[in-house]
């Protein structure tokens, strides 16, 4: 047991393999074969001697780094005075003509201003890109994408990496070139996106509209070049990770210093675990990207408004608190995470529908095991780590046979000693549970997912362009104990029946994902009006997400701006590029 180790590594670890295949987070990151574990770590100093225990490092700027390495080791690996904490990898889950209009971009488009990200670069981390799509090649028919980094193809990684295959510019124009079918330009650049996830998210972004009647439906970047990663672990079922994603965007913004430009970076993609107050190893790595070169990152956030997986209360010393939790038939597994202050002492007991009974259970290191019929469940009481002053009570719910027990669970939480009295619960993401396994008596609020609640990114929430309204399913702001420490969503963009490249035409796409790319696109325009034509050389980073809130459109019907819903308004670009 390592007090380096956050809490879902140590549980993962005393955990037998039955107990992580069944779970739906205690497997992620481990290789059952070679039992061997990929790993986030933050370090200080030299990693040569870790490098001897290792079975792989690569170091990610601002001391961190991803190792694979032996499961026997891990507990030695901790022993090392270089490193200072560690982590395991998480899954992430994903989340145009009249956005552009609505969003004051076919504005500045135009002259006089007439912006469209040339001398930028605009970083897409997502499922890949359709490189043969015409939104994405020059009028002569070569590519505009810089560099393509494939993480799922093994081959030849980027210097500094170790998964993957990274594809030059020359390489695709040579496979654009090839004569014949698409098979034929495959057999040179393999890379391809099977979900059409990332092509739509790079074609709102940076599409030229090269595909579309009069270039209708080009994107807000349209003359940019593209740094695009495709995110997926090789050595499982291509399931992206938290490991893959910060290789990326390190890789994204070395890219961006080697040629010199500056770079708007995109991420569609999130997850649920974590206190969300941006503490986890991704959250502050990534605002530690943000500190290098000059660079804009910009992160969807989440479908999960509507999702019923989050819920929170204020506790006294007086009554005693209770949470129903909906089970539906046939859910295979279930975790349930409780985040509180550490100054506050709780008892918490777990009811199953049936009646039965488990709990107190005691605030000790170590994982405990409870059985209630036909569920086991696995408890692991946290401690406040060098990061962040909460509490963590990870619970996770596994059959015993095939799926655990249906119907209303309630988790009970007697006060002892109360001094903030605030709670809060999350659930995985919608995405891996039955529809209805849900929280009774949910919140909407503090329904980010994570990485959007690192405080250096531009969060970009979703709404109707049509109707003008909130879209319900984004995922809501901070609040509850996180107020006054950080203000997310930043923004919104349209994220409804949004007009992308799709197949051989276009389709109509919602979700965050494709709210996130018109404000990265736009962040491309702001930099191309102030680094490359010179209005302004320091006009990246924070400064971008200053002006982008200051020219933010309010919409009817709120009375607090801030808020949890669209944060400072709606994405309007030409509000926000100063008045000369």
């Amino acid at each position: 047991m390592s007090q380096k180790s956050e809490n879902l590594l140590n549980l993962a670890l005393e955990a037998t393999e039955e107990e992580r295949m069944k779970s739906l987070e205690l497997e992620v990151g481990y290789h059952p074969i070679e039992k061997e574990w990929d790993l986030i770590v933050k370090y200080s100093g030299s990693l040569s001697e870790i490098r001897k225990t290792a079975v792989s490092v690569t170091e990610l700027m601002n001391g961190y780094a991803v190792l694979t390495i032996e499961e026997k080791q891990i507990e030695n690996l901790a022993r090392f005075p270089e490193i200072e904490f560690i982590e395991k990898p998480k899954r992430l889950f994903f989340e145009a003509e009249n956005g552009r209009r609505v969003s004051c971009i076919d504005s500045v488009q135009r002259p006089p201003l007439s912006l469209s990200g040339r001398g930028v670069l605009v970083g897409i981390i997502d499922s890949g890109i359709d490189y043969t799509n015409p939104n994405f090649c020059n009028a002569d028919g070569t590519t505009r994408i810089r560099a393509l980094w494939d993480q799922s193809i093994q081959g030849k990684p980027p210097a500094g990496y170790a998964l993957g295959t990274e594809y030059t510019q020359e390489q695709i124009n040579m496979a654009l070139a090839q004569e014949g079918s698409i098979e034929s330009k495959k057999e040179i650049v393999p890379s391809s996106d099977t979900s059409g996830h990332g092509t739509a998210v790079a074609g709102v972004a940076a599409g030229n509209g090269r595909g579309s009647e009069g270039m209708r439906y080009r994107g807000v970047a349209y003359e940019s070049e593209l740094i695009v990663v495709k995110l997926g672990n090789a050595r499982t079922d291509g399931f992206p990770r938290t490991t893959e994603l910060m290789q990326a965007v390190d890789y994204v913004i070395r890219k961006a210093l080697e040629y010199r430009m500056p770079a708007a970076v995109n991420i569609s993609f999130g997850n649920t675990y974590g206190s969300h107050d941006g503490t986890t190893l991704l959250e502050r790595f990534i605002d530690a990207a943000s500190d290098v070169w000059k660079n804009v990152i910009c992160v969807g956030s989440g479908n999960e408004g509507n999702s019923a997986g989050h819920t929170w209360g204020r506790m006294n010393e007086e009554e005693e608190a209770e949470v129903q939790l909906g089970v539906q038939m046939n859910e295979p597994a279930l975790n349930l995470q409780i985040w509180k202050s550490y100054v506050d002492e709780i008892e918490i007991s777990v009811v199953s529908p049936s009646g039965v009974h488990a709990g107190p259970f005691k605030e000790i290191l170590g994982a405990q095991r409870f059985v209630i019929g036909g569920t086991e469940l696995l408890v692991y009481y946290g401690e406040p780590k060098p990061f962040s002053v909460r509490q963590e009570i990870f619970i996770d719910f596994l059959p015993r046979e095939t799926y655990i027990e249906s119907g209303v669970w309630k988790i009970l939480l007697e006060p002892q000693k109360i001094t903030e009295g605030i709670y809060q619960m999350w659930l995985p993401s919608e995405n891996v549970l039955n529809r209805g396994t849900a929280f009774l008596k949910p919140s909407a609020e503090m329904t980010l997912t994570i990485p959007s609640t690192a405080s250096r990114v531009v969060t970009v929430a979703a709404y109707d362009a049509l109707t003008f309204s909130y879209a319900d399913f984004s995922g809501r702001g901070l609040t509850a104990y996180n107020t006054g420490e950080m203000q997310k969503p930043d923004l919104a963009a349209p994220g409804v029946n949004v007009t992308a490249p799709s197949g051989t035409g276009y389709g109509k796409f919602s979700g965050t994902s494709f709210a996130v790319p018109f404000a990265s696109g736009s962040a491309a325009l702001m930099m191309e009006w102030g680094i490359v034509k010179k209005n302004d050389p320091y006009l990246y980073g924070e400064k971008v997400k200053a002006y982008l809130r200051r020219g933010a459109r309010k919409l009817p019907g709120y009375d607090r701006w801030p808020n949890p819903q669209l944060g400072y308004g709606t994405l309007c670009l030409e509000e926000s590029i100063p008045r000369q």
